[in-house]
């Protein structure tokens, strides 16, 4: 396995975990909320620094693979994408109070980040496409992220799509990871040779000529 690859793809693990560590101390952050309390201060103070040491991580991850695999713009373009939206709803989620635009118990809300975050899941099918057991890990994780946005329904804050989305992509990281150390799976990384066989018309011709004179 290509050693940039590898080492971006176990902190993309990294990365989405500290993202569930998040959502679940916003969940003890609202259920014991206490205007001004010691303890409230500090799980505010927790958040903050998993979210920030996650942002981090998942930036310095997706660097590392995107920069050994080749091609893909639309999987990139996307998956930088979604580091910088989820890094924006972590931050208005903890800060609620300080801004009143911000509805976080709003469905439209929660579909709308769900559906994103599936669709840049599901474009991770392009690392290889061909393989089953790849599709079925890709379709699995995307159904989890969707599946963030019934939290809604049950009065939960969009922390818990948040925490669906790091749960889903966590799951997907290390089934790529399993995959590529089973070799069930290829990715295609500078400096690997090419899957792709290239013909120069030399050889093109030459094989013809051989062709014509076994006839």
């Amino acid at each position: 396995m290509h050693k940039r690859l590898d080492k971006g793809i176990f902190l993309g693990i990294i990365g989405n975990i500290l993202f569930v560590l998040f959502g679940l101390i916003c969940y003890i952050f609202y259920v014991s909320y206490e205007p001004e309390s010691v303890h409230s201060k500090i799980l505010e103070a927790l958040a903050y620094i998993s979210e920030f040491s996650g942002f981090i991580i998942l930036i310095y991850s997706g660097w590392l693979m995107f920069s050994a695999v080749r091609m893909r713009s639309w999987l990139k373009f996307g998956f930088s994408a979604y580091i910088a939206l989820e890094a924006v709803m972590m931050f208005l989620e903890i800060n609620t109070t300080r801004f009143s635009f911000y509805a976080p118990y709003s469905l439209m809300l929660a579909i709308i980040h769900s559906v994103l975050s599936a669709v840049v899941c599901f474009s991770f099918i392009q690392l290889d496409p061909d393989k089953s057991k790849f599709e079925v890990v890709v379709i699995v994780c995307t159904g989890i992220m969707l599946g963030g946005m019934f939290g809604n329904i049950m009065g939960i804050r969009v922390y818990f799509s948040i925490m669906s989305n790091a749960v889903g992509f966590s799951i997907l990281f290390a089934a790529i990871r399993y995959l590529l150390k089973r070799e069930e799976i290829e990715i295609d990384c500078h400096g690997d040779n090419a899957r792709v066989n290239e013909y120069s018309s030399s050889t093109f011709f030459g094989e013809s000529n051989n062709k014509t004179d076994e006839k």
